[in-house]
């Protein structure tokens, strides 16, 4: 289905008025992107360290069953002994619910995920590891590590959670037996959930330093470059722990392998990728299949205020590190999405819809152009070379709704994807279908067709 007849999202969030529209994205979700600010909160937060006389303190929020958690175990000695940080160690449960929806779907992604990554990060996943590990050596895993102090937690961590999700449960059983009891561990559950609610934020995995999160080794680098600004690095020569692979295939003929690509309209995550998705494409030369979807919200996905928050700081953060504008947005959810989409056919149709789609974004995320409005959507057809008196005739139309309708199944139904933006990478015949999901896996989808025409 399209859109769902009974959205779960409120109507006023799915096709907001102006005035609220105008709001989020000026005062709720703007400033979340605004360099002074966060600069700002940065100051304040150095400011209170040095006048309270403290160490710099990170705290990391550890999920048992979560396969992020468990690349980020291995890499947490070799930060506290890299930087001059007091590190706190939190055992959580999965929070669940409007933050993580389609949990079920999550872990099989995530148990996946982990595993394509890993190696590439100098990591290791365990291969014959369940979706998640057996509840019972979950039990035995925590108690080995509730009752033990930071300093503890962190010399004895990943090995803990190799034994858990290897099934070790000789090992396990071997950890926990000096180890907490069952209701201590159930308090020590607690008390990292409650710090974790308390500090608005909803996953495991995730490091918390001066009021900023940053989630596993994906953006531990983040947070490493800016701890050496603050001098807390006592090896400032020395390479990143988990520095971001990337994505380069200059001079590589991949025209035997195909790239099918799922973004959407509202989501700044797509903003920030799609036109280095498209200059991946052009460098390698592999047949490519453009697919928008609609935005999550639209297909009834929840995204909570503080959720949706989180994810434009944090895309703001990827974006300056990839060199890419991003901040002054006019969320284009609802009518604007379904009118823009309503152009694709006729801009396919001249060969045009990849640069009417950039031209969106780019309007809508970076030069804050509101798309709800016809001189808005008037100066992104224009800006991609497409005549608006022309647009004027089809825009409005229902031509788009069966291909949008069947790129959504083919993402969610067929490649279990539910968010955005995806990749699917085929070919050549012999080897499975890559599909992945986030603007942070293109250097993955990279490294496959490095991979593939090698």
């Amino acid at each position: 289905m399209l859109e769902p007849e009974n959205n779960p999202n409120p109507s006023f969030f799915v096709d907001p008025p102006a005035w609220l529209r105008w709001l989020t994205s000026r005062r709720v979700l703007g400033p979340e992107a605004n360099p002074a600010v966060i600069q700002a909160r940065r100051k304040k937060a150095e400011a209170q360290r040095r006048r309270r006389n403290e160490p710099h303190v990170v705290d990391y929020f550890h999920q048992l069953d979560d396969p992020y958690s468990h690349l980020a175990a291995q890499v947490l000695a070799a930060f506290a002994s890299h930087y001059d940080v007091t590190l706190r160690v939190h055992l959580i449960r999965a929070t669940g619910g409007a933050s993580q929806p389609e949990l079920e779907k999550l872990a099989v992604w995530a148990r996946r995920d982990a595993e394509l990554i890993a190696p590439h990060l100098g990591l290791s996943f365990p291969s014959q590891s369940g979706t998640v590990p057996d509840p019972s050596h979950q039990v035995l895993a925590g108690r080995a590590l509730a009752a033990s102090s930071d300093e503890e937690r962190i010399a004895s961590i990943a090995a803990v959670s190799e034994a858990l999700w290897s099934g070790d449960e000789g090992a396990l059983t071997g950890l926990a037996e000096k180890g907490a009891s069952v209701a201590e561990l159930d308090a020590a559950l607690d008390r990292g959930s409650a710090r974790l609610a308390k500090n608005k934020h909803y996953s495991g995995a995730m490091f918390l330093y001066g009021g900023e999160w940053y989630w596993g080794v994906d953006r531990l680098f983040h947070l490493e470059n800016r701890l050496r600004e603050l001098g807390a690095c006592k090896e400032p020569e020395a390479p990143l722990i988990a520095p971001r692979p990337d994505a380069d295939v200059a001079g590589i003929d991949a025209s035997r392998l195909r790239l099918d690509f799922y973004p959407s309209l509202n989501s700044p995550y797509t903003s920030i990728v799609f036109d280095r998705t498209i200059a991946l494409k052009d460098a390698c030369g592999i047949e490519f299949h453009h697919k928008p979807v609609l935005p999550m919200v639209m297909r009834g996905v929840p995204a909570p205020p503080p959720k949706a928050r989180y994810i434009v700081f944090d895309t703001k953060r990827e974006a300056d590190a990839e060199g890419v504008a991003f901040g002054n947005l006019v969320m284009p959810i609802g009518t604007p999405t379904r009118r823009a989409y309503s152009l694709l056919p006729w801009a396919m149709a001249q060969g045009k819809d990849e640069a009417l789609m950039s031209s969106l974004l780019r309007h809508a995320f970076a030069l804050g152009v509101g798309l709800h409005k016809d001189a808005g959507m008037r100066k992104a057809v224009e800006a991609a070379g497409l005549d608006w008196a022309e647009a004027q005739k089809v825009i409005d139309g229902d031509d788009w709704k069966a291909m949008v309708e069947r790129n959504q199944d083919e993402m969610v139904d067929g490649l279990g994807l539910w968010g955005v933006p995806s990749f699917r990478l085929s070919g050549p015949e012999g080897e499975a279908d890559l599909a992945v999901w986030g603007q942070d896996r293109l250097w993955l989808v990279a490294a496959e067709i490095r991979r593939r025409t090698a």
